[in-house]
């Protein structure tokens, strides 16, 4: 079982930058890729980052590429989501989740555990 929190989000300019965080209970986090998504209101949930479970693979959304850059530390239990210059259309509630399969590491059907959300808005 997993059990995971983010924190970060808030209210940012556009070309600002924040970053979240993705903390992890138990002790098999380290086994596991992590995936981040959003989902703005009226919106699917979209994929972001991922990365796998020793942090030697990362991939991105198409979106997001070139701005946002994932990361971990097994040793915290902790995976983080930097975000530069950040647009308005990434406003968004982001979603760490776990336990994907690398094959399907962008769908939202490879991850077992999910987070409850950080809410991130960017003004104009």
């Amino acid at each position: 079982q997993v059990q995971l929190v983010e924190s970060g989000g808030g209210l940012v300019q556009a070309g600002g930058s924040l970053r979240l965080s993705c903390a992890a209970s138990g002790r098999t986090f380290s086994s596991y890729h992590v995936g981040w998504f959003r989902q703005a209101p009226g919106k699917e949930r979209e994929f972001v980052a991922a990365i796998s479970e020793s942090g030697g693979r990362t991939s991105n959304g198409d979106s997001v590429k070139g701005r946002f850059t994932i990361s971990r530390d097994n040793a915290k239990n902790l995976v983080y989501l930097q975000m530069n210059n950040l647009k308005p259309e990434d406003t968004a509630a982001y979603y760490c989740a776990a336990a994907g399969r690398w094959g399907l590491i962008t769908s939202t059907r490879g991850y077992r555990y999910w987070g409850q959300g950080t809410q991130v808005t960017v003004s104009s």
